[in-house]
């Protein structure tokens, strides 16, 4: 049966206002006062975002991240570093109660995958759910995107999208990049590495586990492609019909002081 959501197409902004915005979808969920709801977005200013648990001065190059005149913001969401730049970025948020919806966090990754899976359909790509088969003595960087996890999605066998989900006080919300376009060599410079030679064998390995849909195709597509592919696609794979959500006065009222949360210190430097 069709369910419905709401449906937030909030363009361009700052990665504080990003972050903030989907823990105010989290709260508005949390206090039944909306439906759920697809958001999809971009980053006015280039961002390294990194996961909640990341350890930042062990495994991050501020220093490189403030060179290349990049904002950083800590997730609320687990998971590795993440460039975001040339992307869509998309974020799902529903309760635990939700019809139908798995119990446990791989299950419902691959529930609400499901859309981005018809979105990259809808470009004409051949995506599928990944089923890593890691070894032990696999050795993994802090980047994102360098191996995928279970039910990530996955074309010619390398990763084309990252996701990261968090649960909180009965409250799902899953948020992740679509990368058109992804600059490596920029990237693993706002990462530690013990050693450049280590570096460039984890760089090197990277362009063999995650690709961007621009290179997978002699069609170049642009973010405004992406989002009726994705929109479309997560309406389809979640068999939901959208209705567009306008932020209230109260809402951005809530928003402003999330914001303020985001860009601290406190928030970003507290691992």
């Amino acid at each position: 049966m069709t369910t419905e959501w709401l449906y937030i197409n909030s363009g361009k902004n700052d990665a504080y206002y990003n972050m903030a915005l989907d823990e105010l979808l989290m709260r508005k969920i949390e206090r039944n006062e909306i439906p759920p709801v697809l958001r999809l977005y971009e980053w006015e200013i280039p961002t390294l975002s990194i996961g909640y648990f990341q350890r930042i001065h062990r495994e991050i190059d501020v220093e490189k991240v403030k060179d290349y005149g990049y904002q950083l913001v800590r997730r609320k969401t687990g998971g590795r570093g993440v460039l975001h730049e040339q992307e869509l970025t998309y974020s799902l948020v529903l309760p635990e109660s939700y019809e139908n919806m798995p119990q446990t966090v791989a299950q419902s990754y691959k529930v609400l995958s499901t859309g981005l899976l018809e979105g990259f359909k809808n470009l004409g790509l051949d995506a599928y759910f990944s089923i890593p088969e890691r070894k032990k003595s696999e050795i993994r960087s802090s980047v994102c995107f360098d191996t995928a996890s279970w039910y990530e999605l996955v074309v010619e066998g390398r990763k084309i999208a990252g996701s990261a989900q968090t649960r909180n006080n009965g409250v799902i919300m899953q948020h992740g990049s679509i990368l058109l376009d992804v600059d490596i060599d920029h990237l693993f410079d706002m990462f530690k590495f013990t050693n450049e030679r280590f570096k460039e064998k984890m760089k090197s390995g990277f362009k063999s586990k995650a690709v961007a849909i621009n290179d997978l195709t002699d069609k170049q597509f642009t973010v405004d492609d992406l989002y009726v592919a994705f929109k479309k696609g997560f309406e389809n794979g979640l068999d939901m019909h959208t209705t567009e959500y306008r932020l209230t006065e109260k809402d951005k009222e809530e928003l402003e002081v999330l914001i303020e949360t985001y860009k601290s210190d406190e928030w970003n430097y507290k691992r």
